[in-house]
């Protein structure tokens, strides 16, 4: 039969990830609330969440949710073009465009959605897309889609991205640099007003991708907003589901930009609109970003807390990495520190490049400084030897 052929198929794949030490397990994870979870039968407190402001469990986001589900139905229904486009989208485009400062915002499924939809609306055969060496893979799935030529500069080095432009810029029609505000895996910040200068420079467009810096960073506006005066940049896109608690993304940018989306990001254009449940939460979400000062400044200062004790340097945002090298050493710490009560997955190859596989540490507004030095002294005990996650990667 046929799908004997397809399930030898899957199978080869699955014992060549098993032989690899690279199959991964789905594992069902209840979280009890913003820091706390239940993990095969025991109680954890998590630090490797992405909900940066506890807003998954914010009683106002839950709430606007509940209320969303009676009075709009629980799906959208069809596509944004069609019937989807639910009146509370404009309500959070609206926010979103204010908080960022730009004219327009349109909102799509997910980060990775939206990566994929963005590119190849603005890039084709004839362009260039310049891509960050350590971009999330979502660039680079749209980079491929939009049929762009692609090439890469040295992380976070903007005398790179200057020496690729001089010698390639002039052979393309239009170009693009894609960044990362915050990178997921290290925790560190792209130098936006170094990048913007660059691409301006070579009359390129500059877009960052502001995931896990929007909601944690310049008073929650995001990473730009870590500058003074902050960097213009065309292309802002950042997701709703890390600091805001919820679901989806964004991209915010000038309203020609944003109407060119919705009529040819094909993301956007070719899926279901968000359920209106969903909406209604970002909008609470993003109310209590632009007006809760405390609760956004709170993971990065547990972060600066949690370096201190455990002599790691001073970290750029809540994202902390303990690169350790060897991918067992790396599971078998994260198992200790299970032992000790706390949830803290490792990030291993192909995620990170062989020979630097990491405990990932997140911190968000809900943990208490009690939570963060317990969790310090269980790091101290395991006697690692921290290392600077991007020269670690270069050695």
């Amino acid at each position: 039969m046929s799908n004997e052929s397809l399930d030898r198929f899957a199978q080869s794949k699955l014992d060549r990830l098993t032989a690899h030490g690279l199959r991964r397990t789905v594992v069902d994870t209840n979280r009890t609330d913003a820091v706390h979870i239940r993990r095969g039968g025991r109680d954890l407190v998590s630090f490797c969440c992405n909900d940066y402001l506890g807003l998954t469990h914010h009683p106002a986001v839950k709430a606007a949710a509940r209320d969303a589900v009676g009075a709009y139905g629980a799906g959208a229904g069809a596509s944004r073009l069609i019937t989807g486009n639910h009146d509370l989208y404009a309500g959070l485009e609206d926010r979103l465009a204010a908080l960022k400062g730009t004219e327009a915002a349109c909102v799509f499924g997910s980060g990775y959605m939206a990566n994929s939809g963005i590119l190849p609306a603005l890039a084709g055969p004839d362009d260039l897309i310049v891509i960050d060496a350590l971009g999330h893979a979502s660039m680079h799935m749209g980079a491929r889609a939009s049929r762009a030529s692609i090439r890469t500069f040295g992380h976070n080095d903007a005398d790179d991205l200057a020496r690729l432009l001089d010698r390639e810029r002039a052979n393309f029609g239009t170009c693009l640099v894609v960044t990362e505000g915050v990178f997921s895996m290290d925790g560190d910040r792209a130098p936006l007003d170094r990048l913007a200068a660059v691409a301006a420079g070579h009359d390129a467009w500059l877009m960052v991708d502001d995931a896990h810096g929007f909601g944690t960073l310049g008073g929650g506006r995001g990473s730009a907003w870590e500058f003074d005066p902050h960097p213009e940049i065309p292309l802002q896109m950042g997701t709703l589901s890390k600091a805001a608690g919820v679901y989806g993304a964004f991209l915010c940018a000038s309203r020609p930009v944003i109407e060119l989306m919705k009529n040819r990001a094909r993301s956007l254009v070719y899926t279901t609109g968000l359920p209106p449940a969903v909406i209604a939460a970002c909008i609470a979400a993003v109310d209590i970003i632009a007006t809760d000062t405390d609760r956004v400044a709170r993971p990065l200062g547990h972060a600066r807390t949690f370096c201190d004790s455990v002599g790691l340097p001073a970290p750029q945002s809540p994202i902390v990495p303990l690169v350790v090298g060897a991918e067992q050493e790396a599971l078998n710490a994260s198992a200790a520190l299970e032992e000790a009560g706390f949830l803290v997955t490792p990030i291993r190859p192909p995620t990170v490049p062989a020979g630097t596989s990491r405990l990932r540490f997140t911190f968000t507004a809900e943990h208490t400084t009690a939570q963060v030095g317990a969790l310090a002294a269980a790091v101290n005990a395991l006697a690692l030897g921290g290392r600077d996650p991007v020269r670690a990667a270069k050695t």
